[in-house]
């Protein structure tokens, strides 16, 4: 399930959309045009910039680089599935965008590095990333909040999964796709920022990485390492021009995260009315609430001296203690 941000000129209307056997590119014909215009919550300008953008098919990264496309720049949707990122970068086109949907595994540099010549020729150098891809995995996550006697004495034929029984190589994906998804592209991409003395990287970390939630222990470590990594990576390359930082998502239903917080008939999960819950603004963010943060941070003129930062887009759920 995915929350489809409707405008109206009194408020937001927030529909619940079954995402899960419904293409893309057959979305319109069930909420009205998923792939609309950008509407841009103020425009910087990136003209002629190439910006390339990891996880480019998926909902939140799609919504980036269609607003990256929307202030000038020239993008490149990198996607684990062609599909889904020539999806994107089409979409982009018949805007009147420039954009070019690749695929690339993020875990590859083989992959990578084809990617980044096909870019260069055919956009040019990268001046702009965004490292979007990422995600968690079900071996990598207990069945409970919390450890009891009982899941001790649990017999072997339970579907239950204790800290005791979480898979290593799992969680080892979930470490790999999460930091290594943003060091290796960063490695392969970085460099021609470098050399010309100028670039913007933007990771994506998450909420985990500030107060990890409970069930997902691999994923909260990796994206804490993202932040990690995004402050260490902002000193390494402040010498050569770049200008490194970090967006830190709320809670947006994605498909990503739609087994754990809704229930087969689409209703809220009771994790998900938990989140809800100690979230101060009462709802889950939609994705266009993450344009005005990214094109603040990818603005030399907005935000030329900001560097090393992690910016919570959560609707207050990290300043809320609960009390």
């Amino acid at each position: 399930m995915f929350i489809v941000r409707v405008a109206s000129p009194e408020h937001w209307e927030y529909r619940k959309v079954m995402l899960h056997s419904i293409p893309l590119s057959e979305l319109n014909h069930e909420v009205g045009d998923f792939f609309q215009p950008m509407k841009l919550p103020f425009q910087v300008d990136l003209q002629g910039q190439v910006a390339v953008v990891t996880g480019g098919g998926g909902i939140l990264c799609r919504v980036m680089a269609e607003a990256l496309a929307a202030c000038g720049a020239k993008v490149a949707v990198l996607d684990l599935r062609e599909d889904a990122a020539r999806q994107v970068s089409d979409h982009i086109c018949r805007q009147g965008g420039e954009a070019v949907g690749l695929a690339a595994n993020v875990l590859e540099m083989d992959s990578l590095e084809a990617a980044e010549q096909e870019v260069r020729r055919r956009l040019g150098q990268c001046r702009i990333l965004i490292n979007g891809a990422g995600g968690n995995h079900p071996k990598g996550t207990t069945s409970n909040e919390f450890l009891t006697a009982a899941d001790l004495q649990a017999s072997a034929g339970q579907e239950l999964i204790t800290f005791f029984d979480l898979d290593a190589e799992g969680v080892q994906f979930v470490f790999n796709l999460n930091f290594l998804g943003t060091l290796l592209p960063t490695q392969v991409f970085a460099r021609g920022m470098a050399e010309s003395g100028a670039g913007t990287i933007v990771n994506i970390s998450s909420m985990n990485a500030f107060c990890p939630l409970t069930k997902i222990p691999a994923y909260s470590g990796a994206k804490a390492a993202v932040s990690n990594f995004t402050q260490w990576l902002a000193v390494h390359m402040s010498r050569v021009g770049i200008r490194v930082n970090a967006l830190a998502p709320g809670f947006f239903l994605t498909e990503q995260n739609r087994a754990l917080l809704t229930n087969d008939d689409g209703s809220l999960t009771a994790r998900a009315e938990k989140i809800v819950s100690q979230t101060p603004m009462g709802r889950f963010g939609a994705a266009e609430e993450l344009v005005g943060p990214l094109l603040w941070l990818v603005s030399d003129q907005g935000a030329g001296f900001v560097t090393g930062t992690v910016i919570p887009v959560d609707g207050g759920f990290n300043a809320y203690s609960g009390v």
